[in-house]
């Protein structure tokens, strides 16, 4: 699986290494590199990407306030020589923490934290329908009959196409790691849905089969590449 990226750091002699060890991966595309935030911040307001290798310390905005600005979660690796950031790191849910001056190994190994195995790419790939327990029965709902899924609170609502509803006891959370990828798409914090139904696009809503979803600004930019809208 390739993985397209970019490099915010303001070191020429780091953002090669990386960009070298990236080539040697064969499974890293590296689409820009910046030396500040307000350039990658520029870039990524246009632009979707995988992976985000991220220096901590750059003249100006630090690499945190990068994070804060983006519409989008992509994955994120640290980049920095100096170890207090750990802690802002696991705030921030970062996938790895690479330590200055770091081996090509120590770099194969942080992109083995964001790559799915072969396992999870072929169950996602493989699975035409879930089964939920709801009334004390197990159903089995076939992908292509879902048109969304709500949150409530510590259940969700399954929506089909039948216009019939099924509460169960999740979290969108949850489902989002399991549903299949290729029909599914967190849109929202409280709302997956299936890219196959929609209807229509109007600013931050979607339209399904008559039913209004909002999409999130953190999810918006997901959502325009899965639907190829340039």
């Amino acid at each position: 699986m390739m993985l397209s990226c970019i490099i915010v750091e303001d070191l020429q002699v780091a953002a090669n290494y990386l960009a070298n060890c990236c080539e040697k991966s064969g499974t890293v595309e590296v689409k820009g590199h910046f030396s500040n935030v307000p350039d990658a911040l520029s870039f990524l307001n246009n632009n979707t990407v995988d992976l985000i290798f991220l220096d901590v310390e750059m003249p100006g905005a630090n690499g945190f306030e990068l994070l804060d600005q983006i519409a989008f979660s992509p994955k994120v690796i640290l980049t920095t020589s100096k170890t207090e950031y750990a802690y802002n790191a696991f705030q921030y849910n970062v996938s790895d923490y690479l330590m200055k001056p770091f081996t090509y190994q120590r770099f194969q190994e942080a992109l083995q934290k964001i790559q799915p195995s072969k396992e999870t790419i072929s169950a996602n790939s493989a699975a035409d329908h879930i089964y939920i327990k709801t009334d004390g029965k197990l159903i089995r709902l076939n992908n292509d009959a879902i048109l969304y899924i709500e949150s409530m609170g510590d259940y969700v609502k399954f929506v089909t196409i039948d216009n019939k509803k099924y509460i169960t006891h999740n979290t969108i959370k949850n489902l989002e790691e399991k549903v299949s990828k290729q029909h599914f798409l967190k849109v929202h914090r409280s709302y997956i849905v299936n890219l196959h139904k929609i209807d229509d696009m109007r600013e931050n809503l979607l339209f399904i089969k008559g039913n209004e979803i909002p999409v999130s600004k953190a999810n918006k930019a997901d959502v325009f590449r899965r639907l190829n809208i340039v």
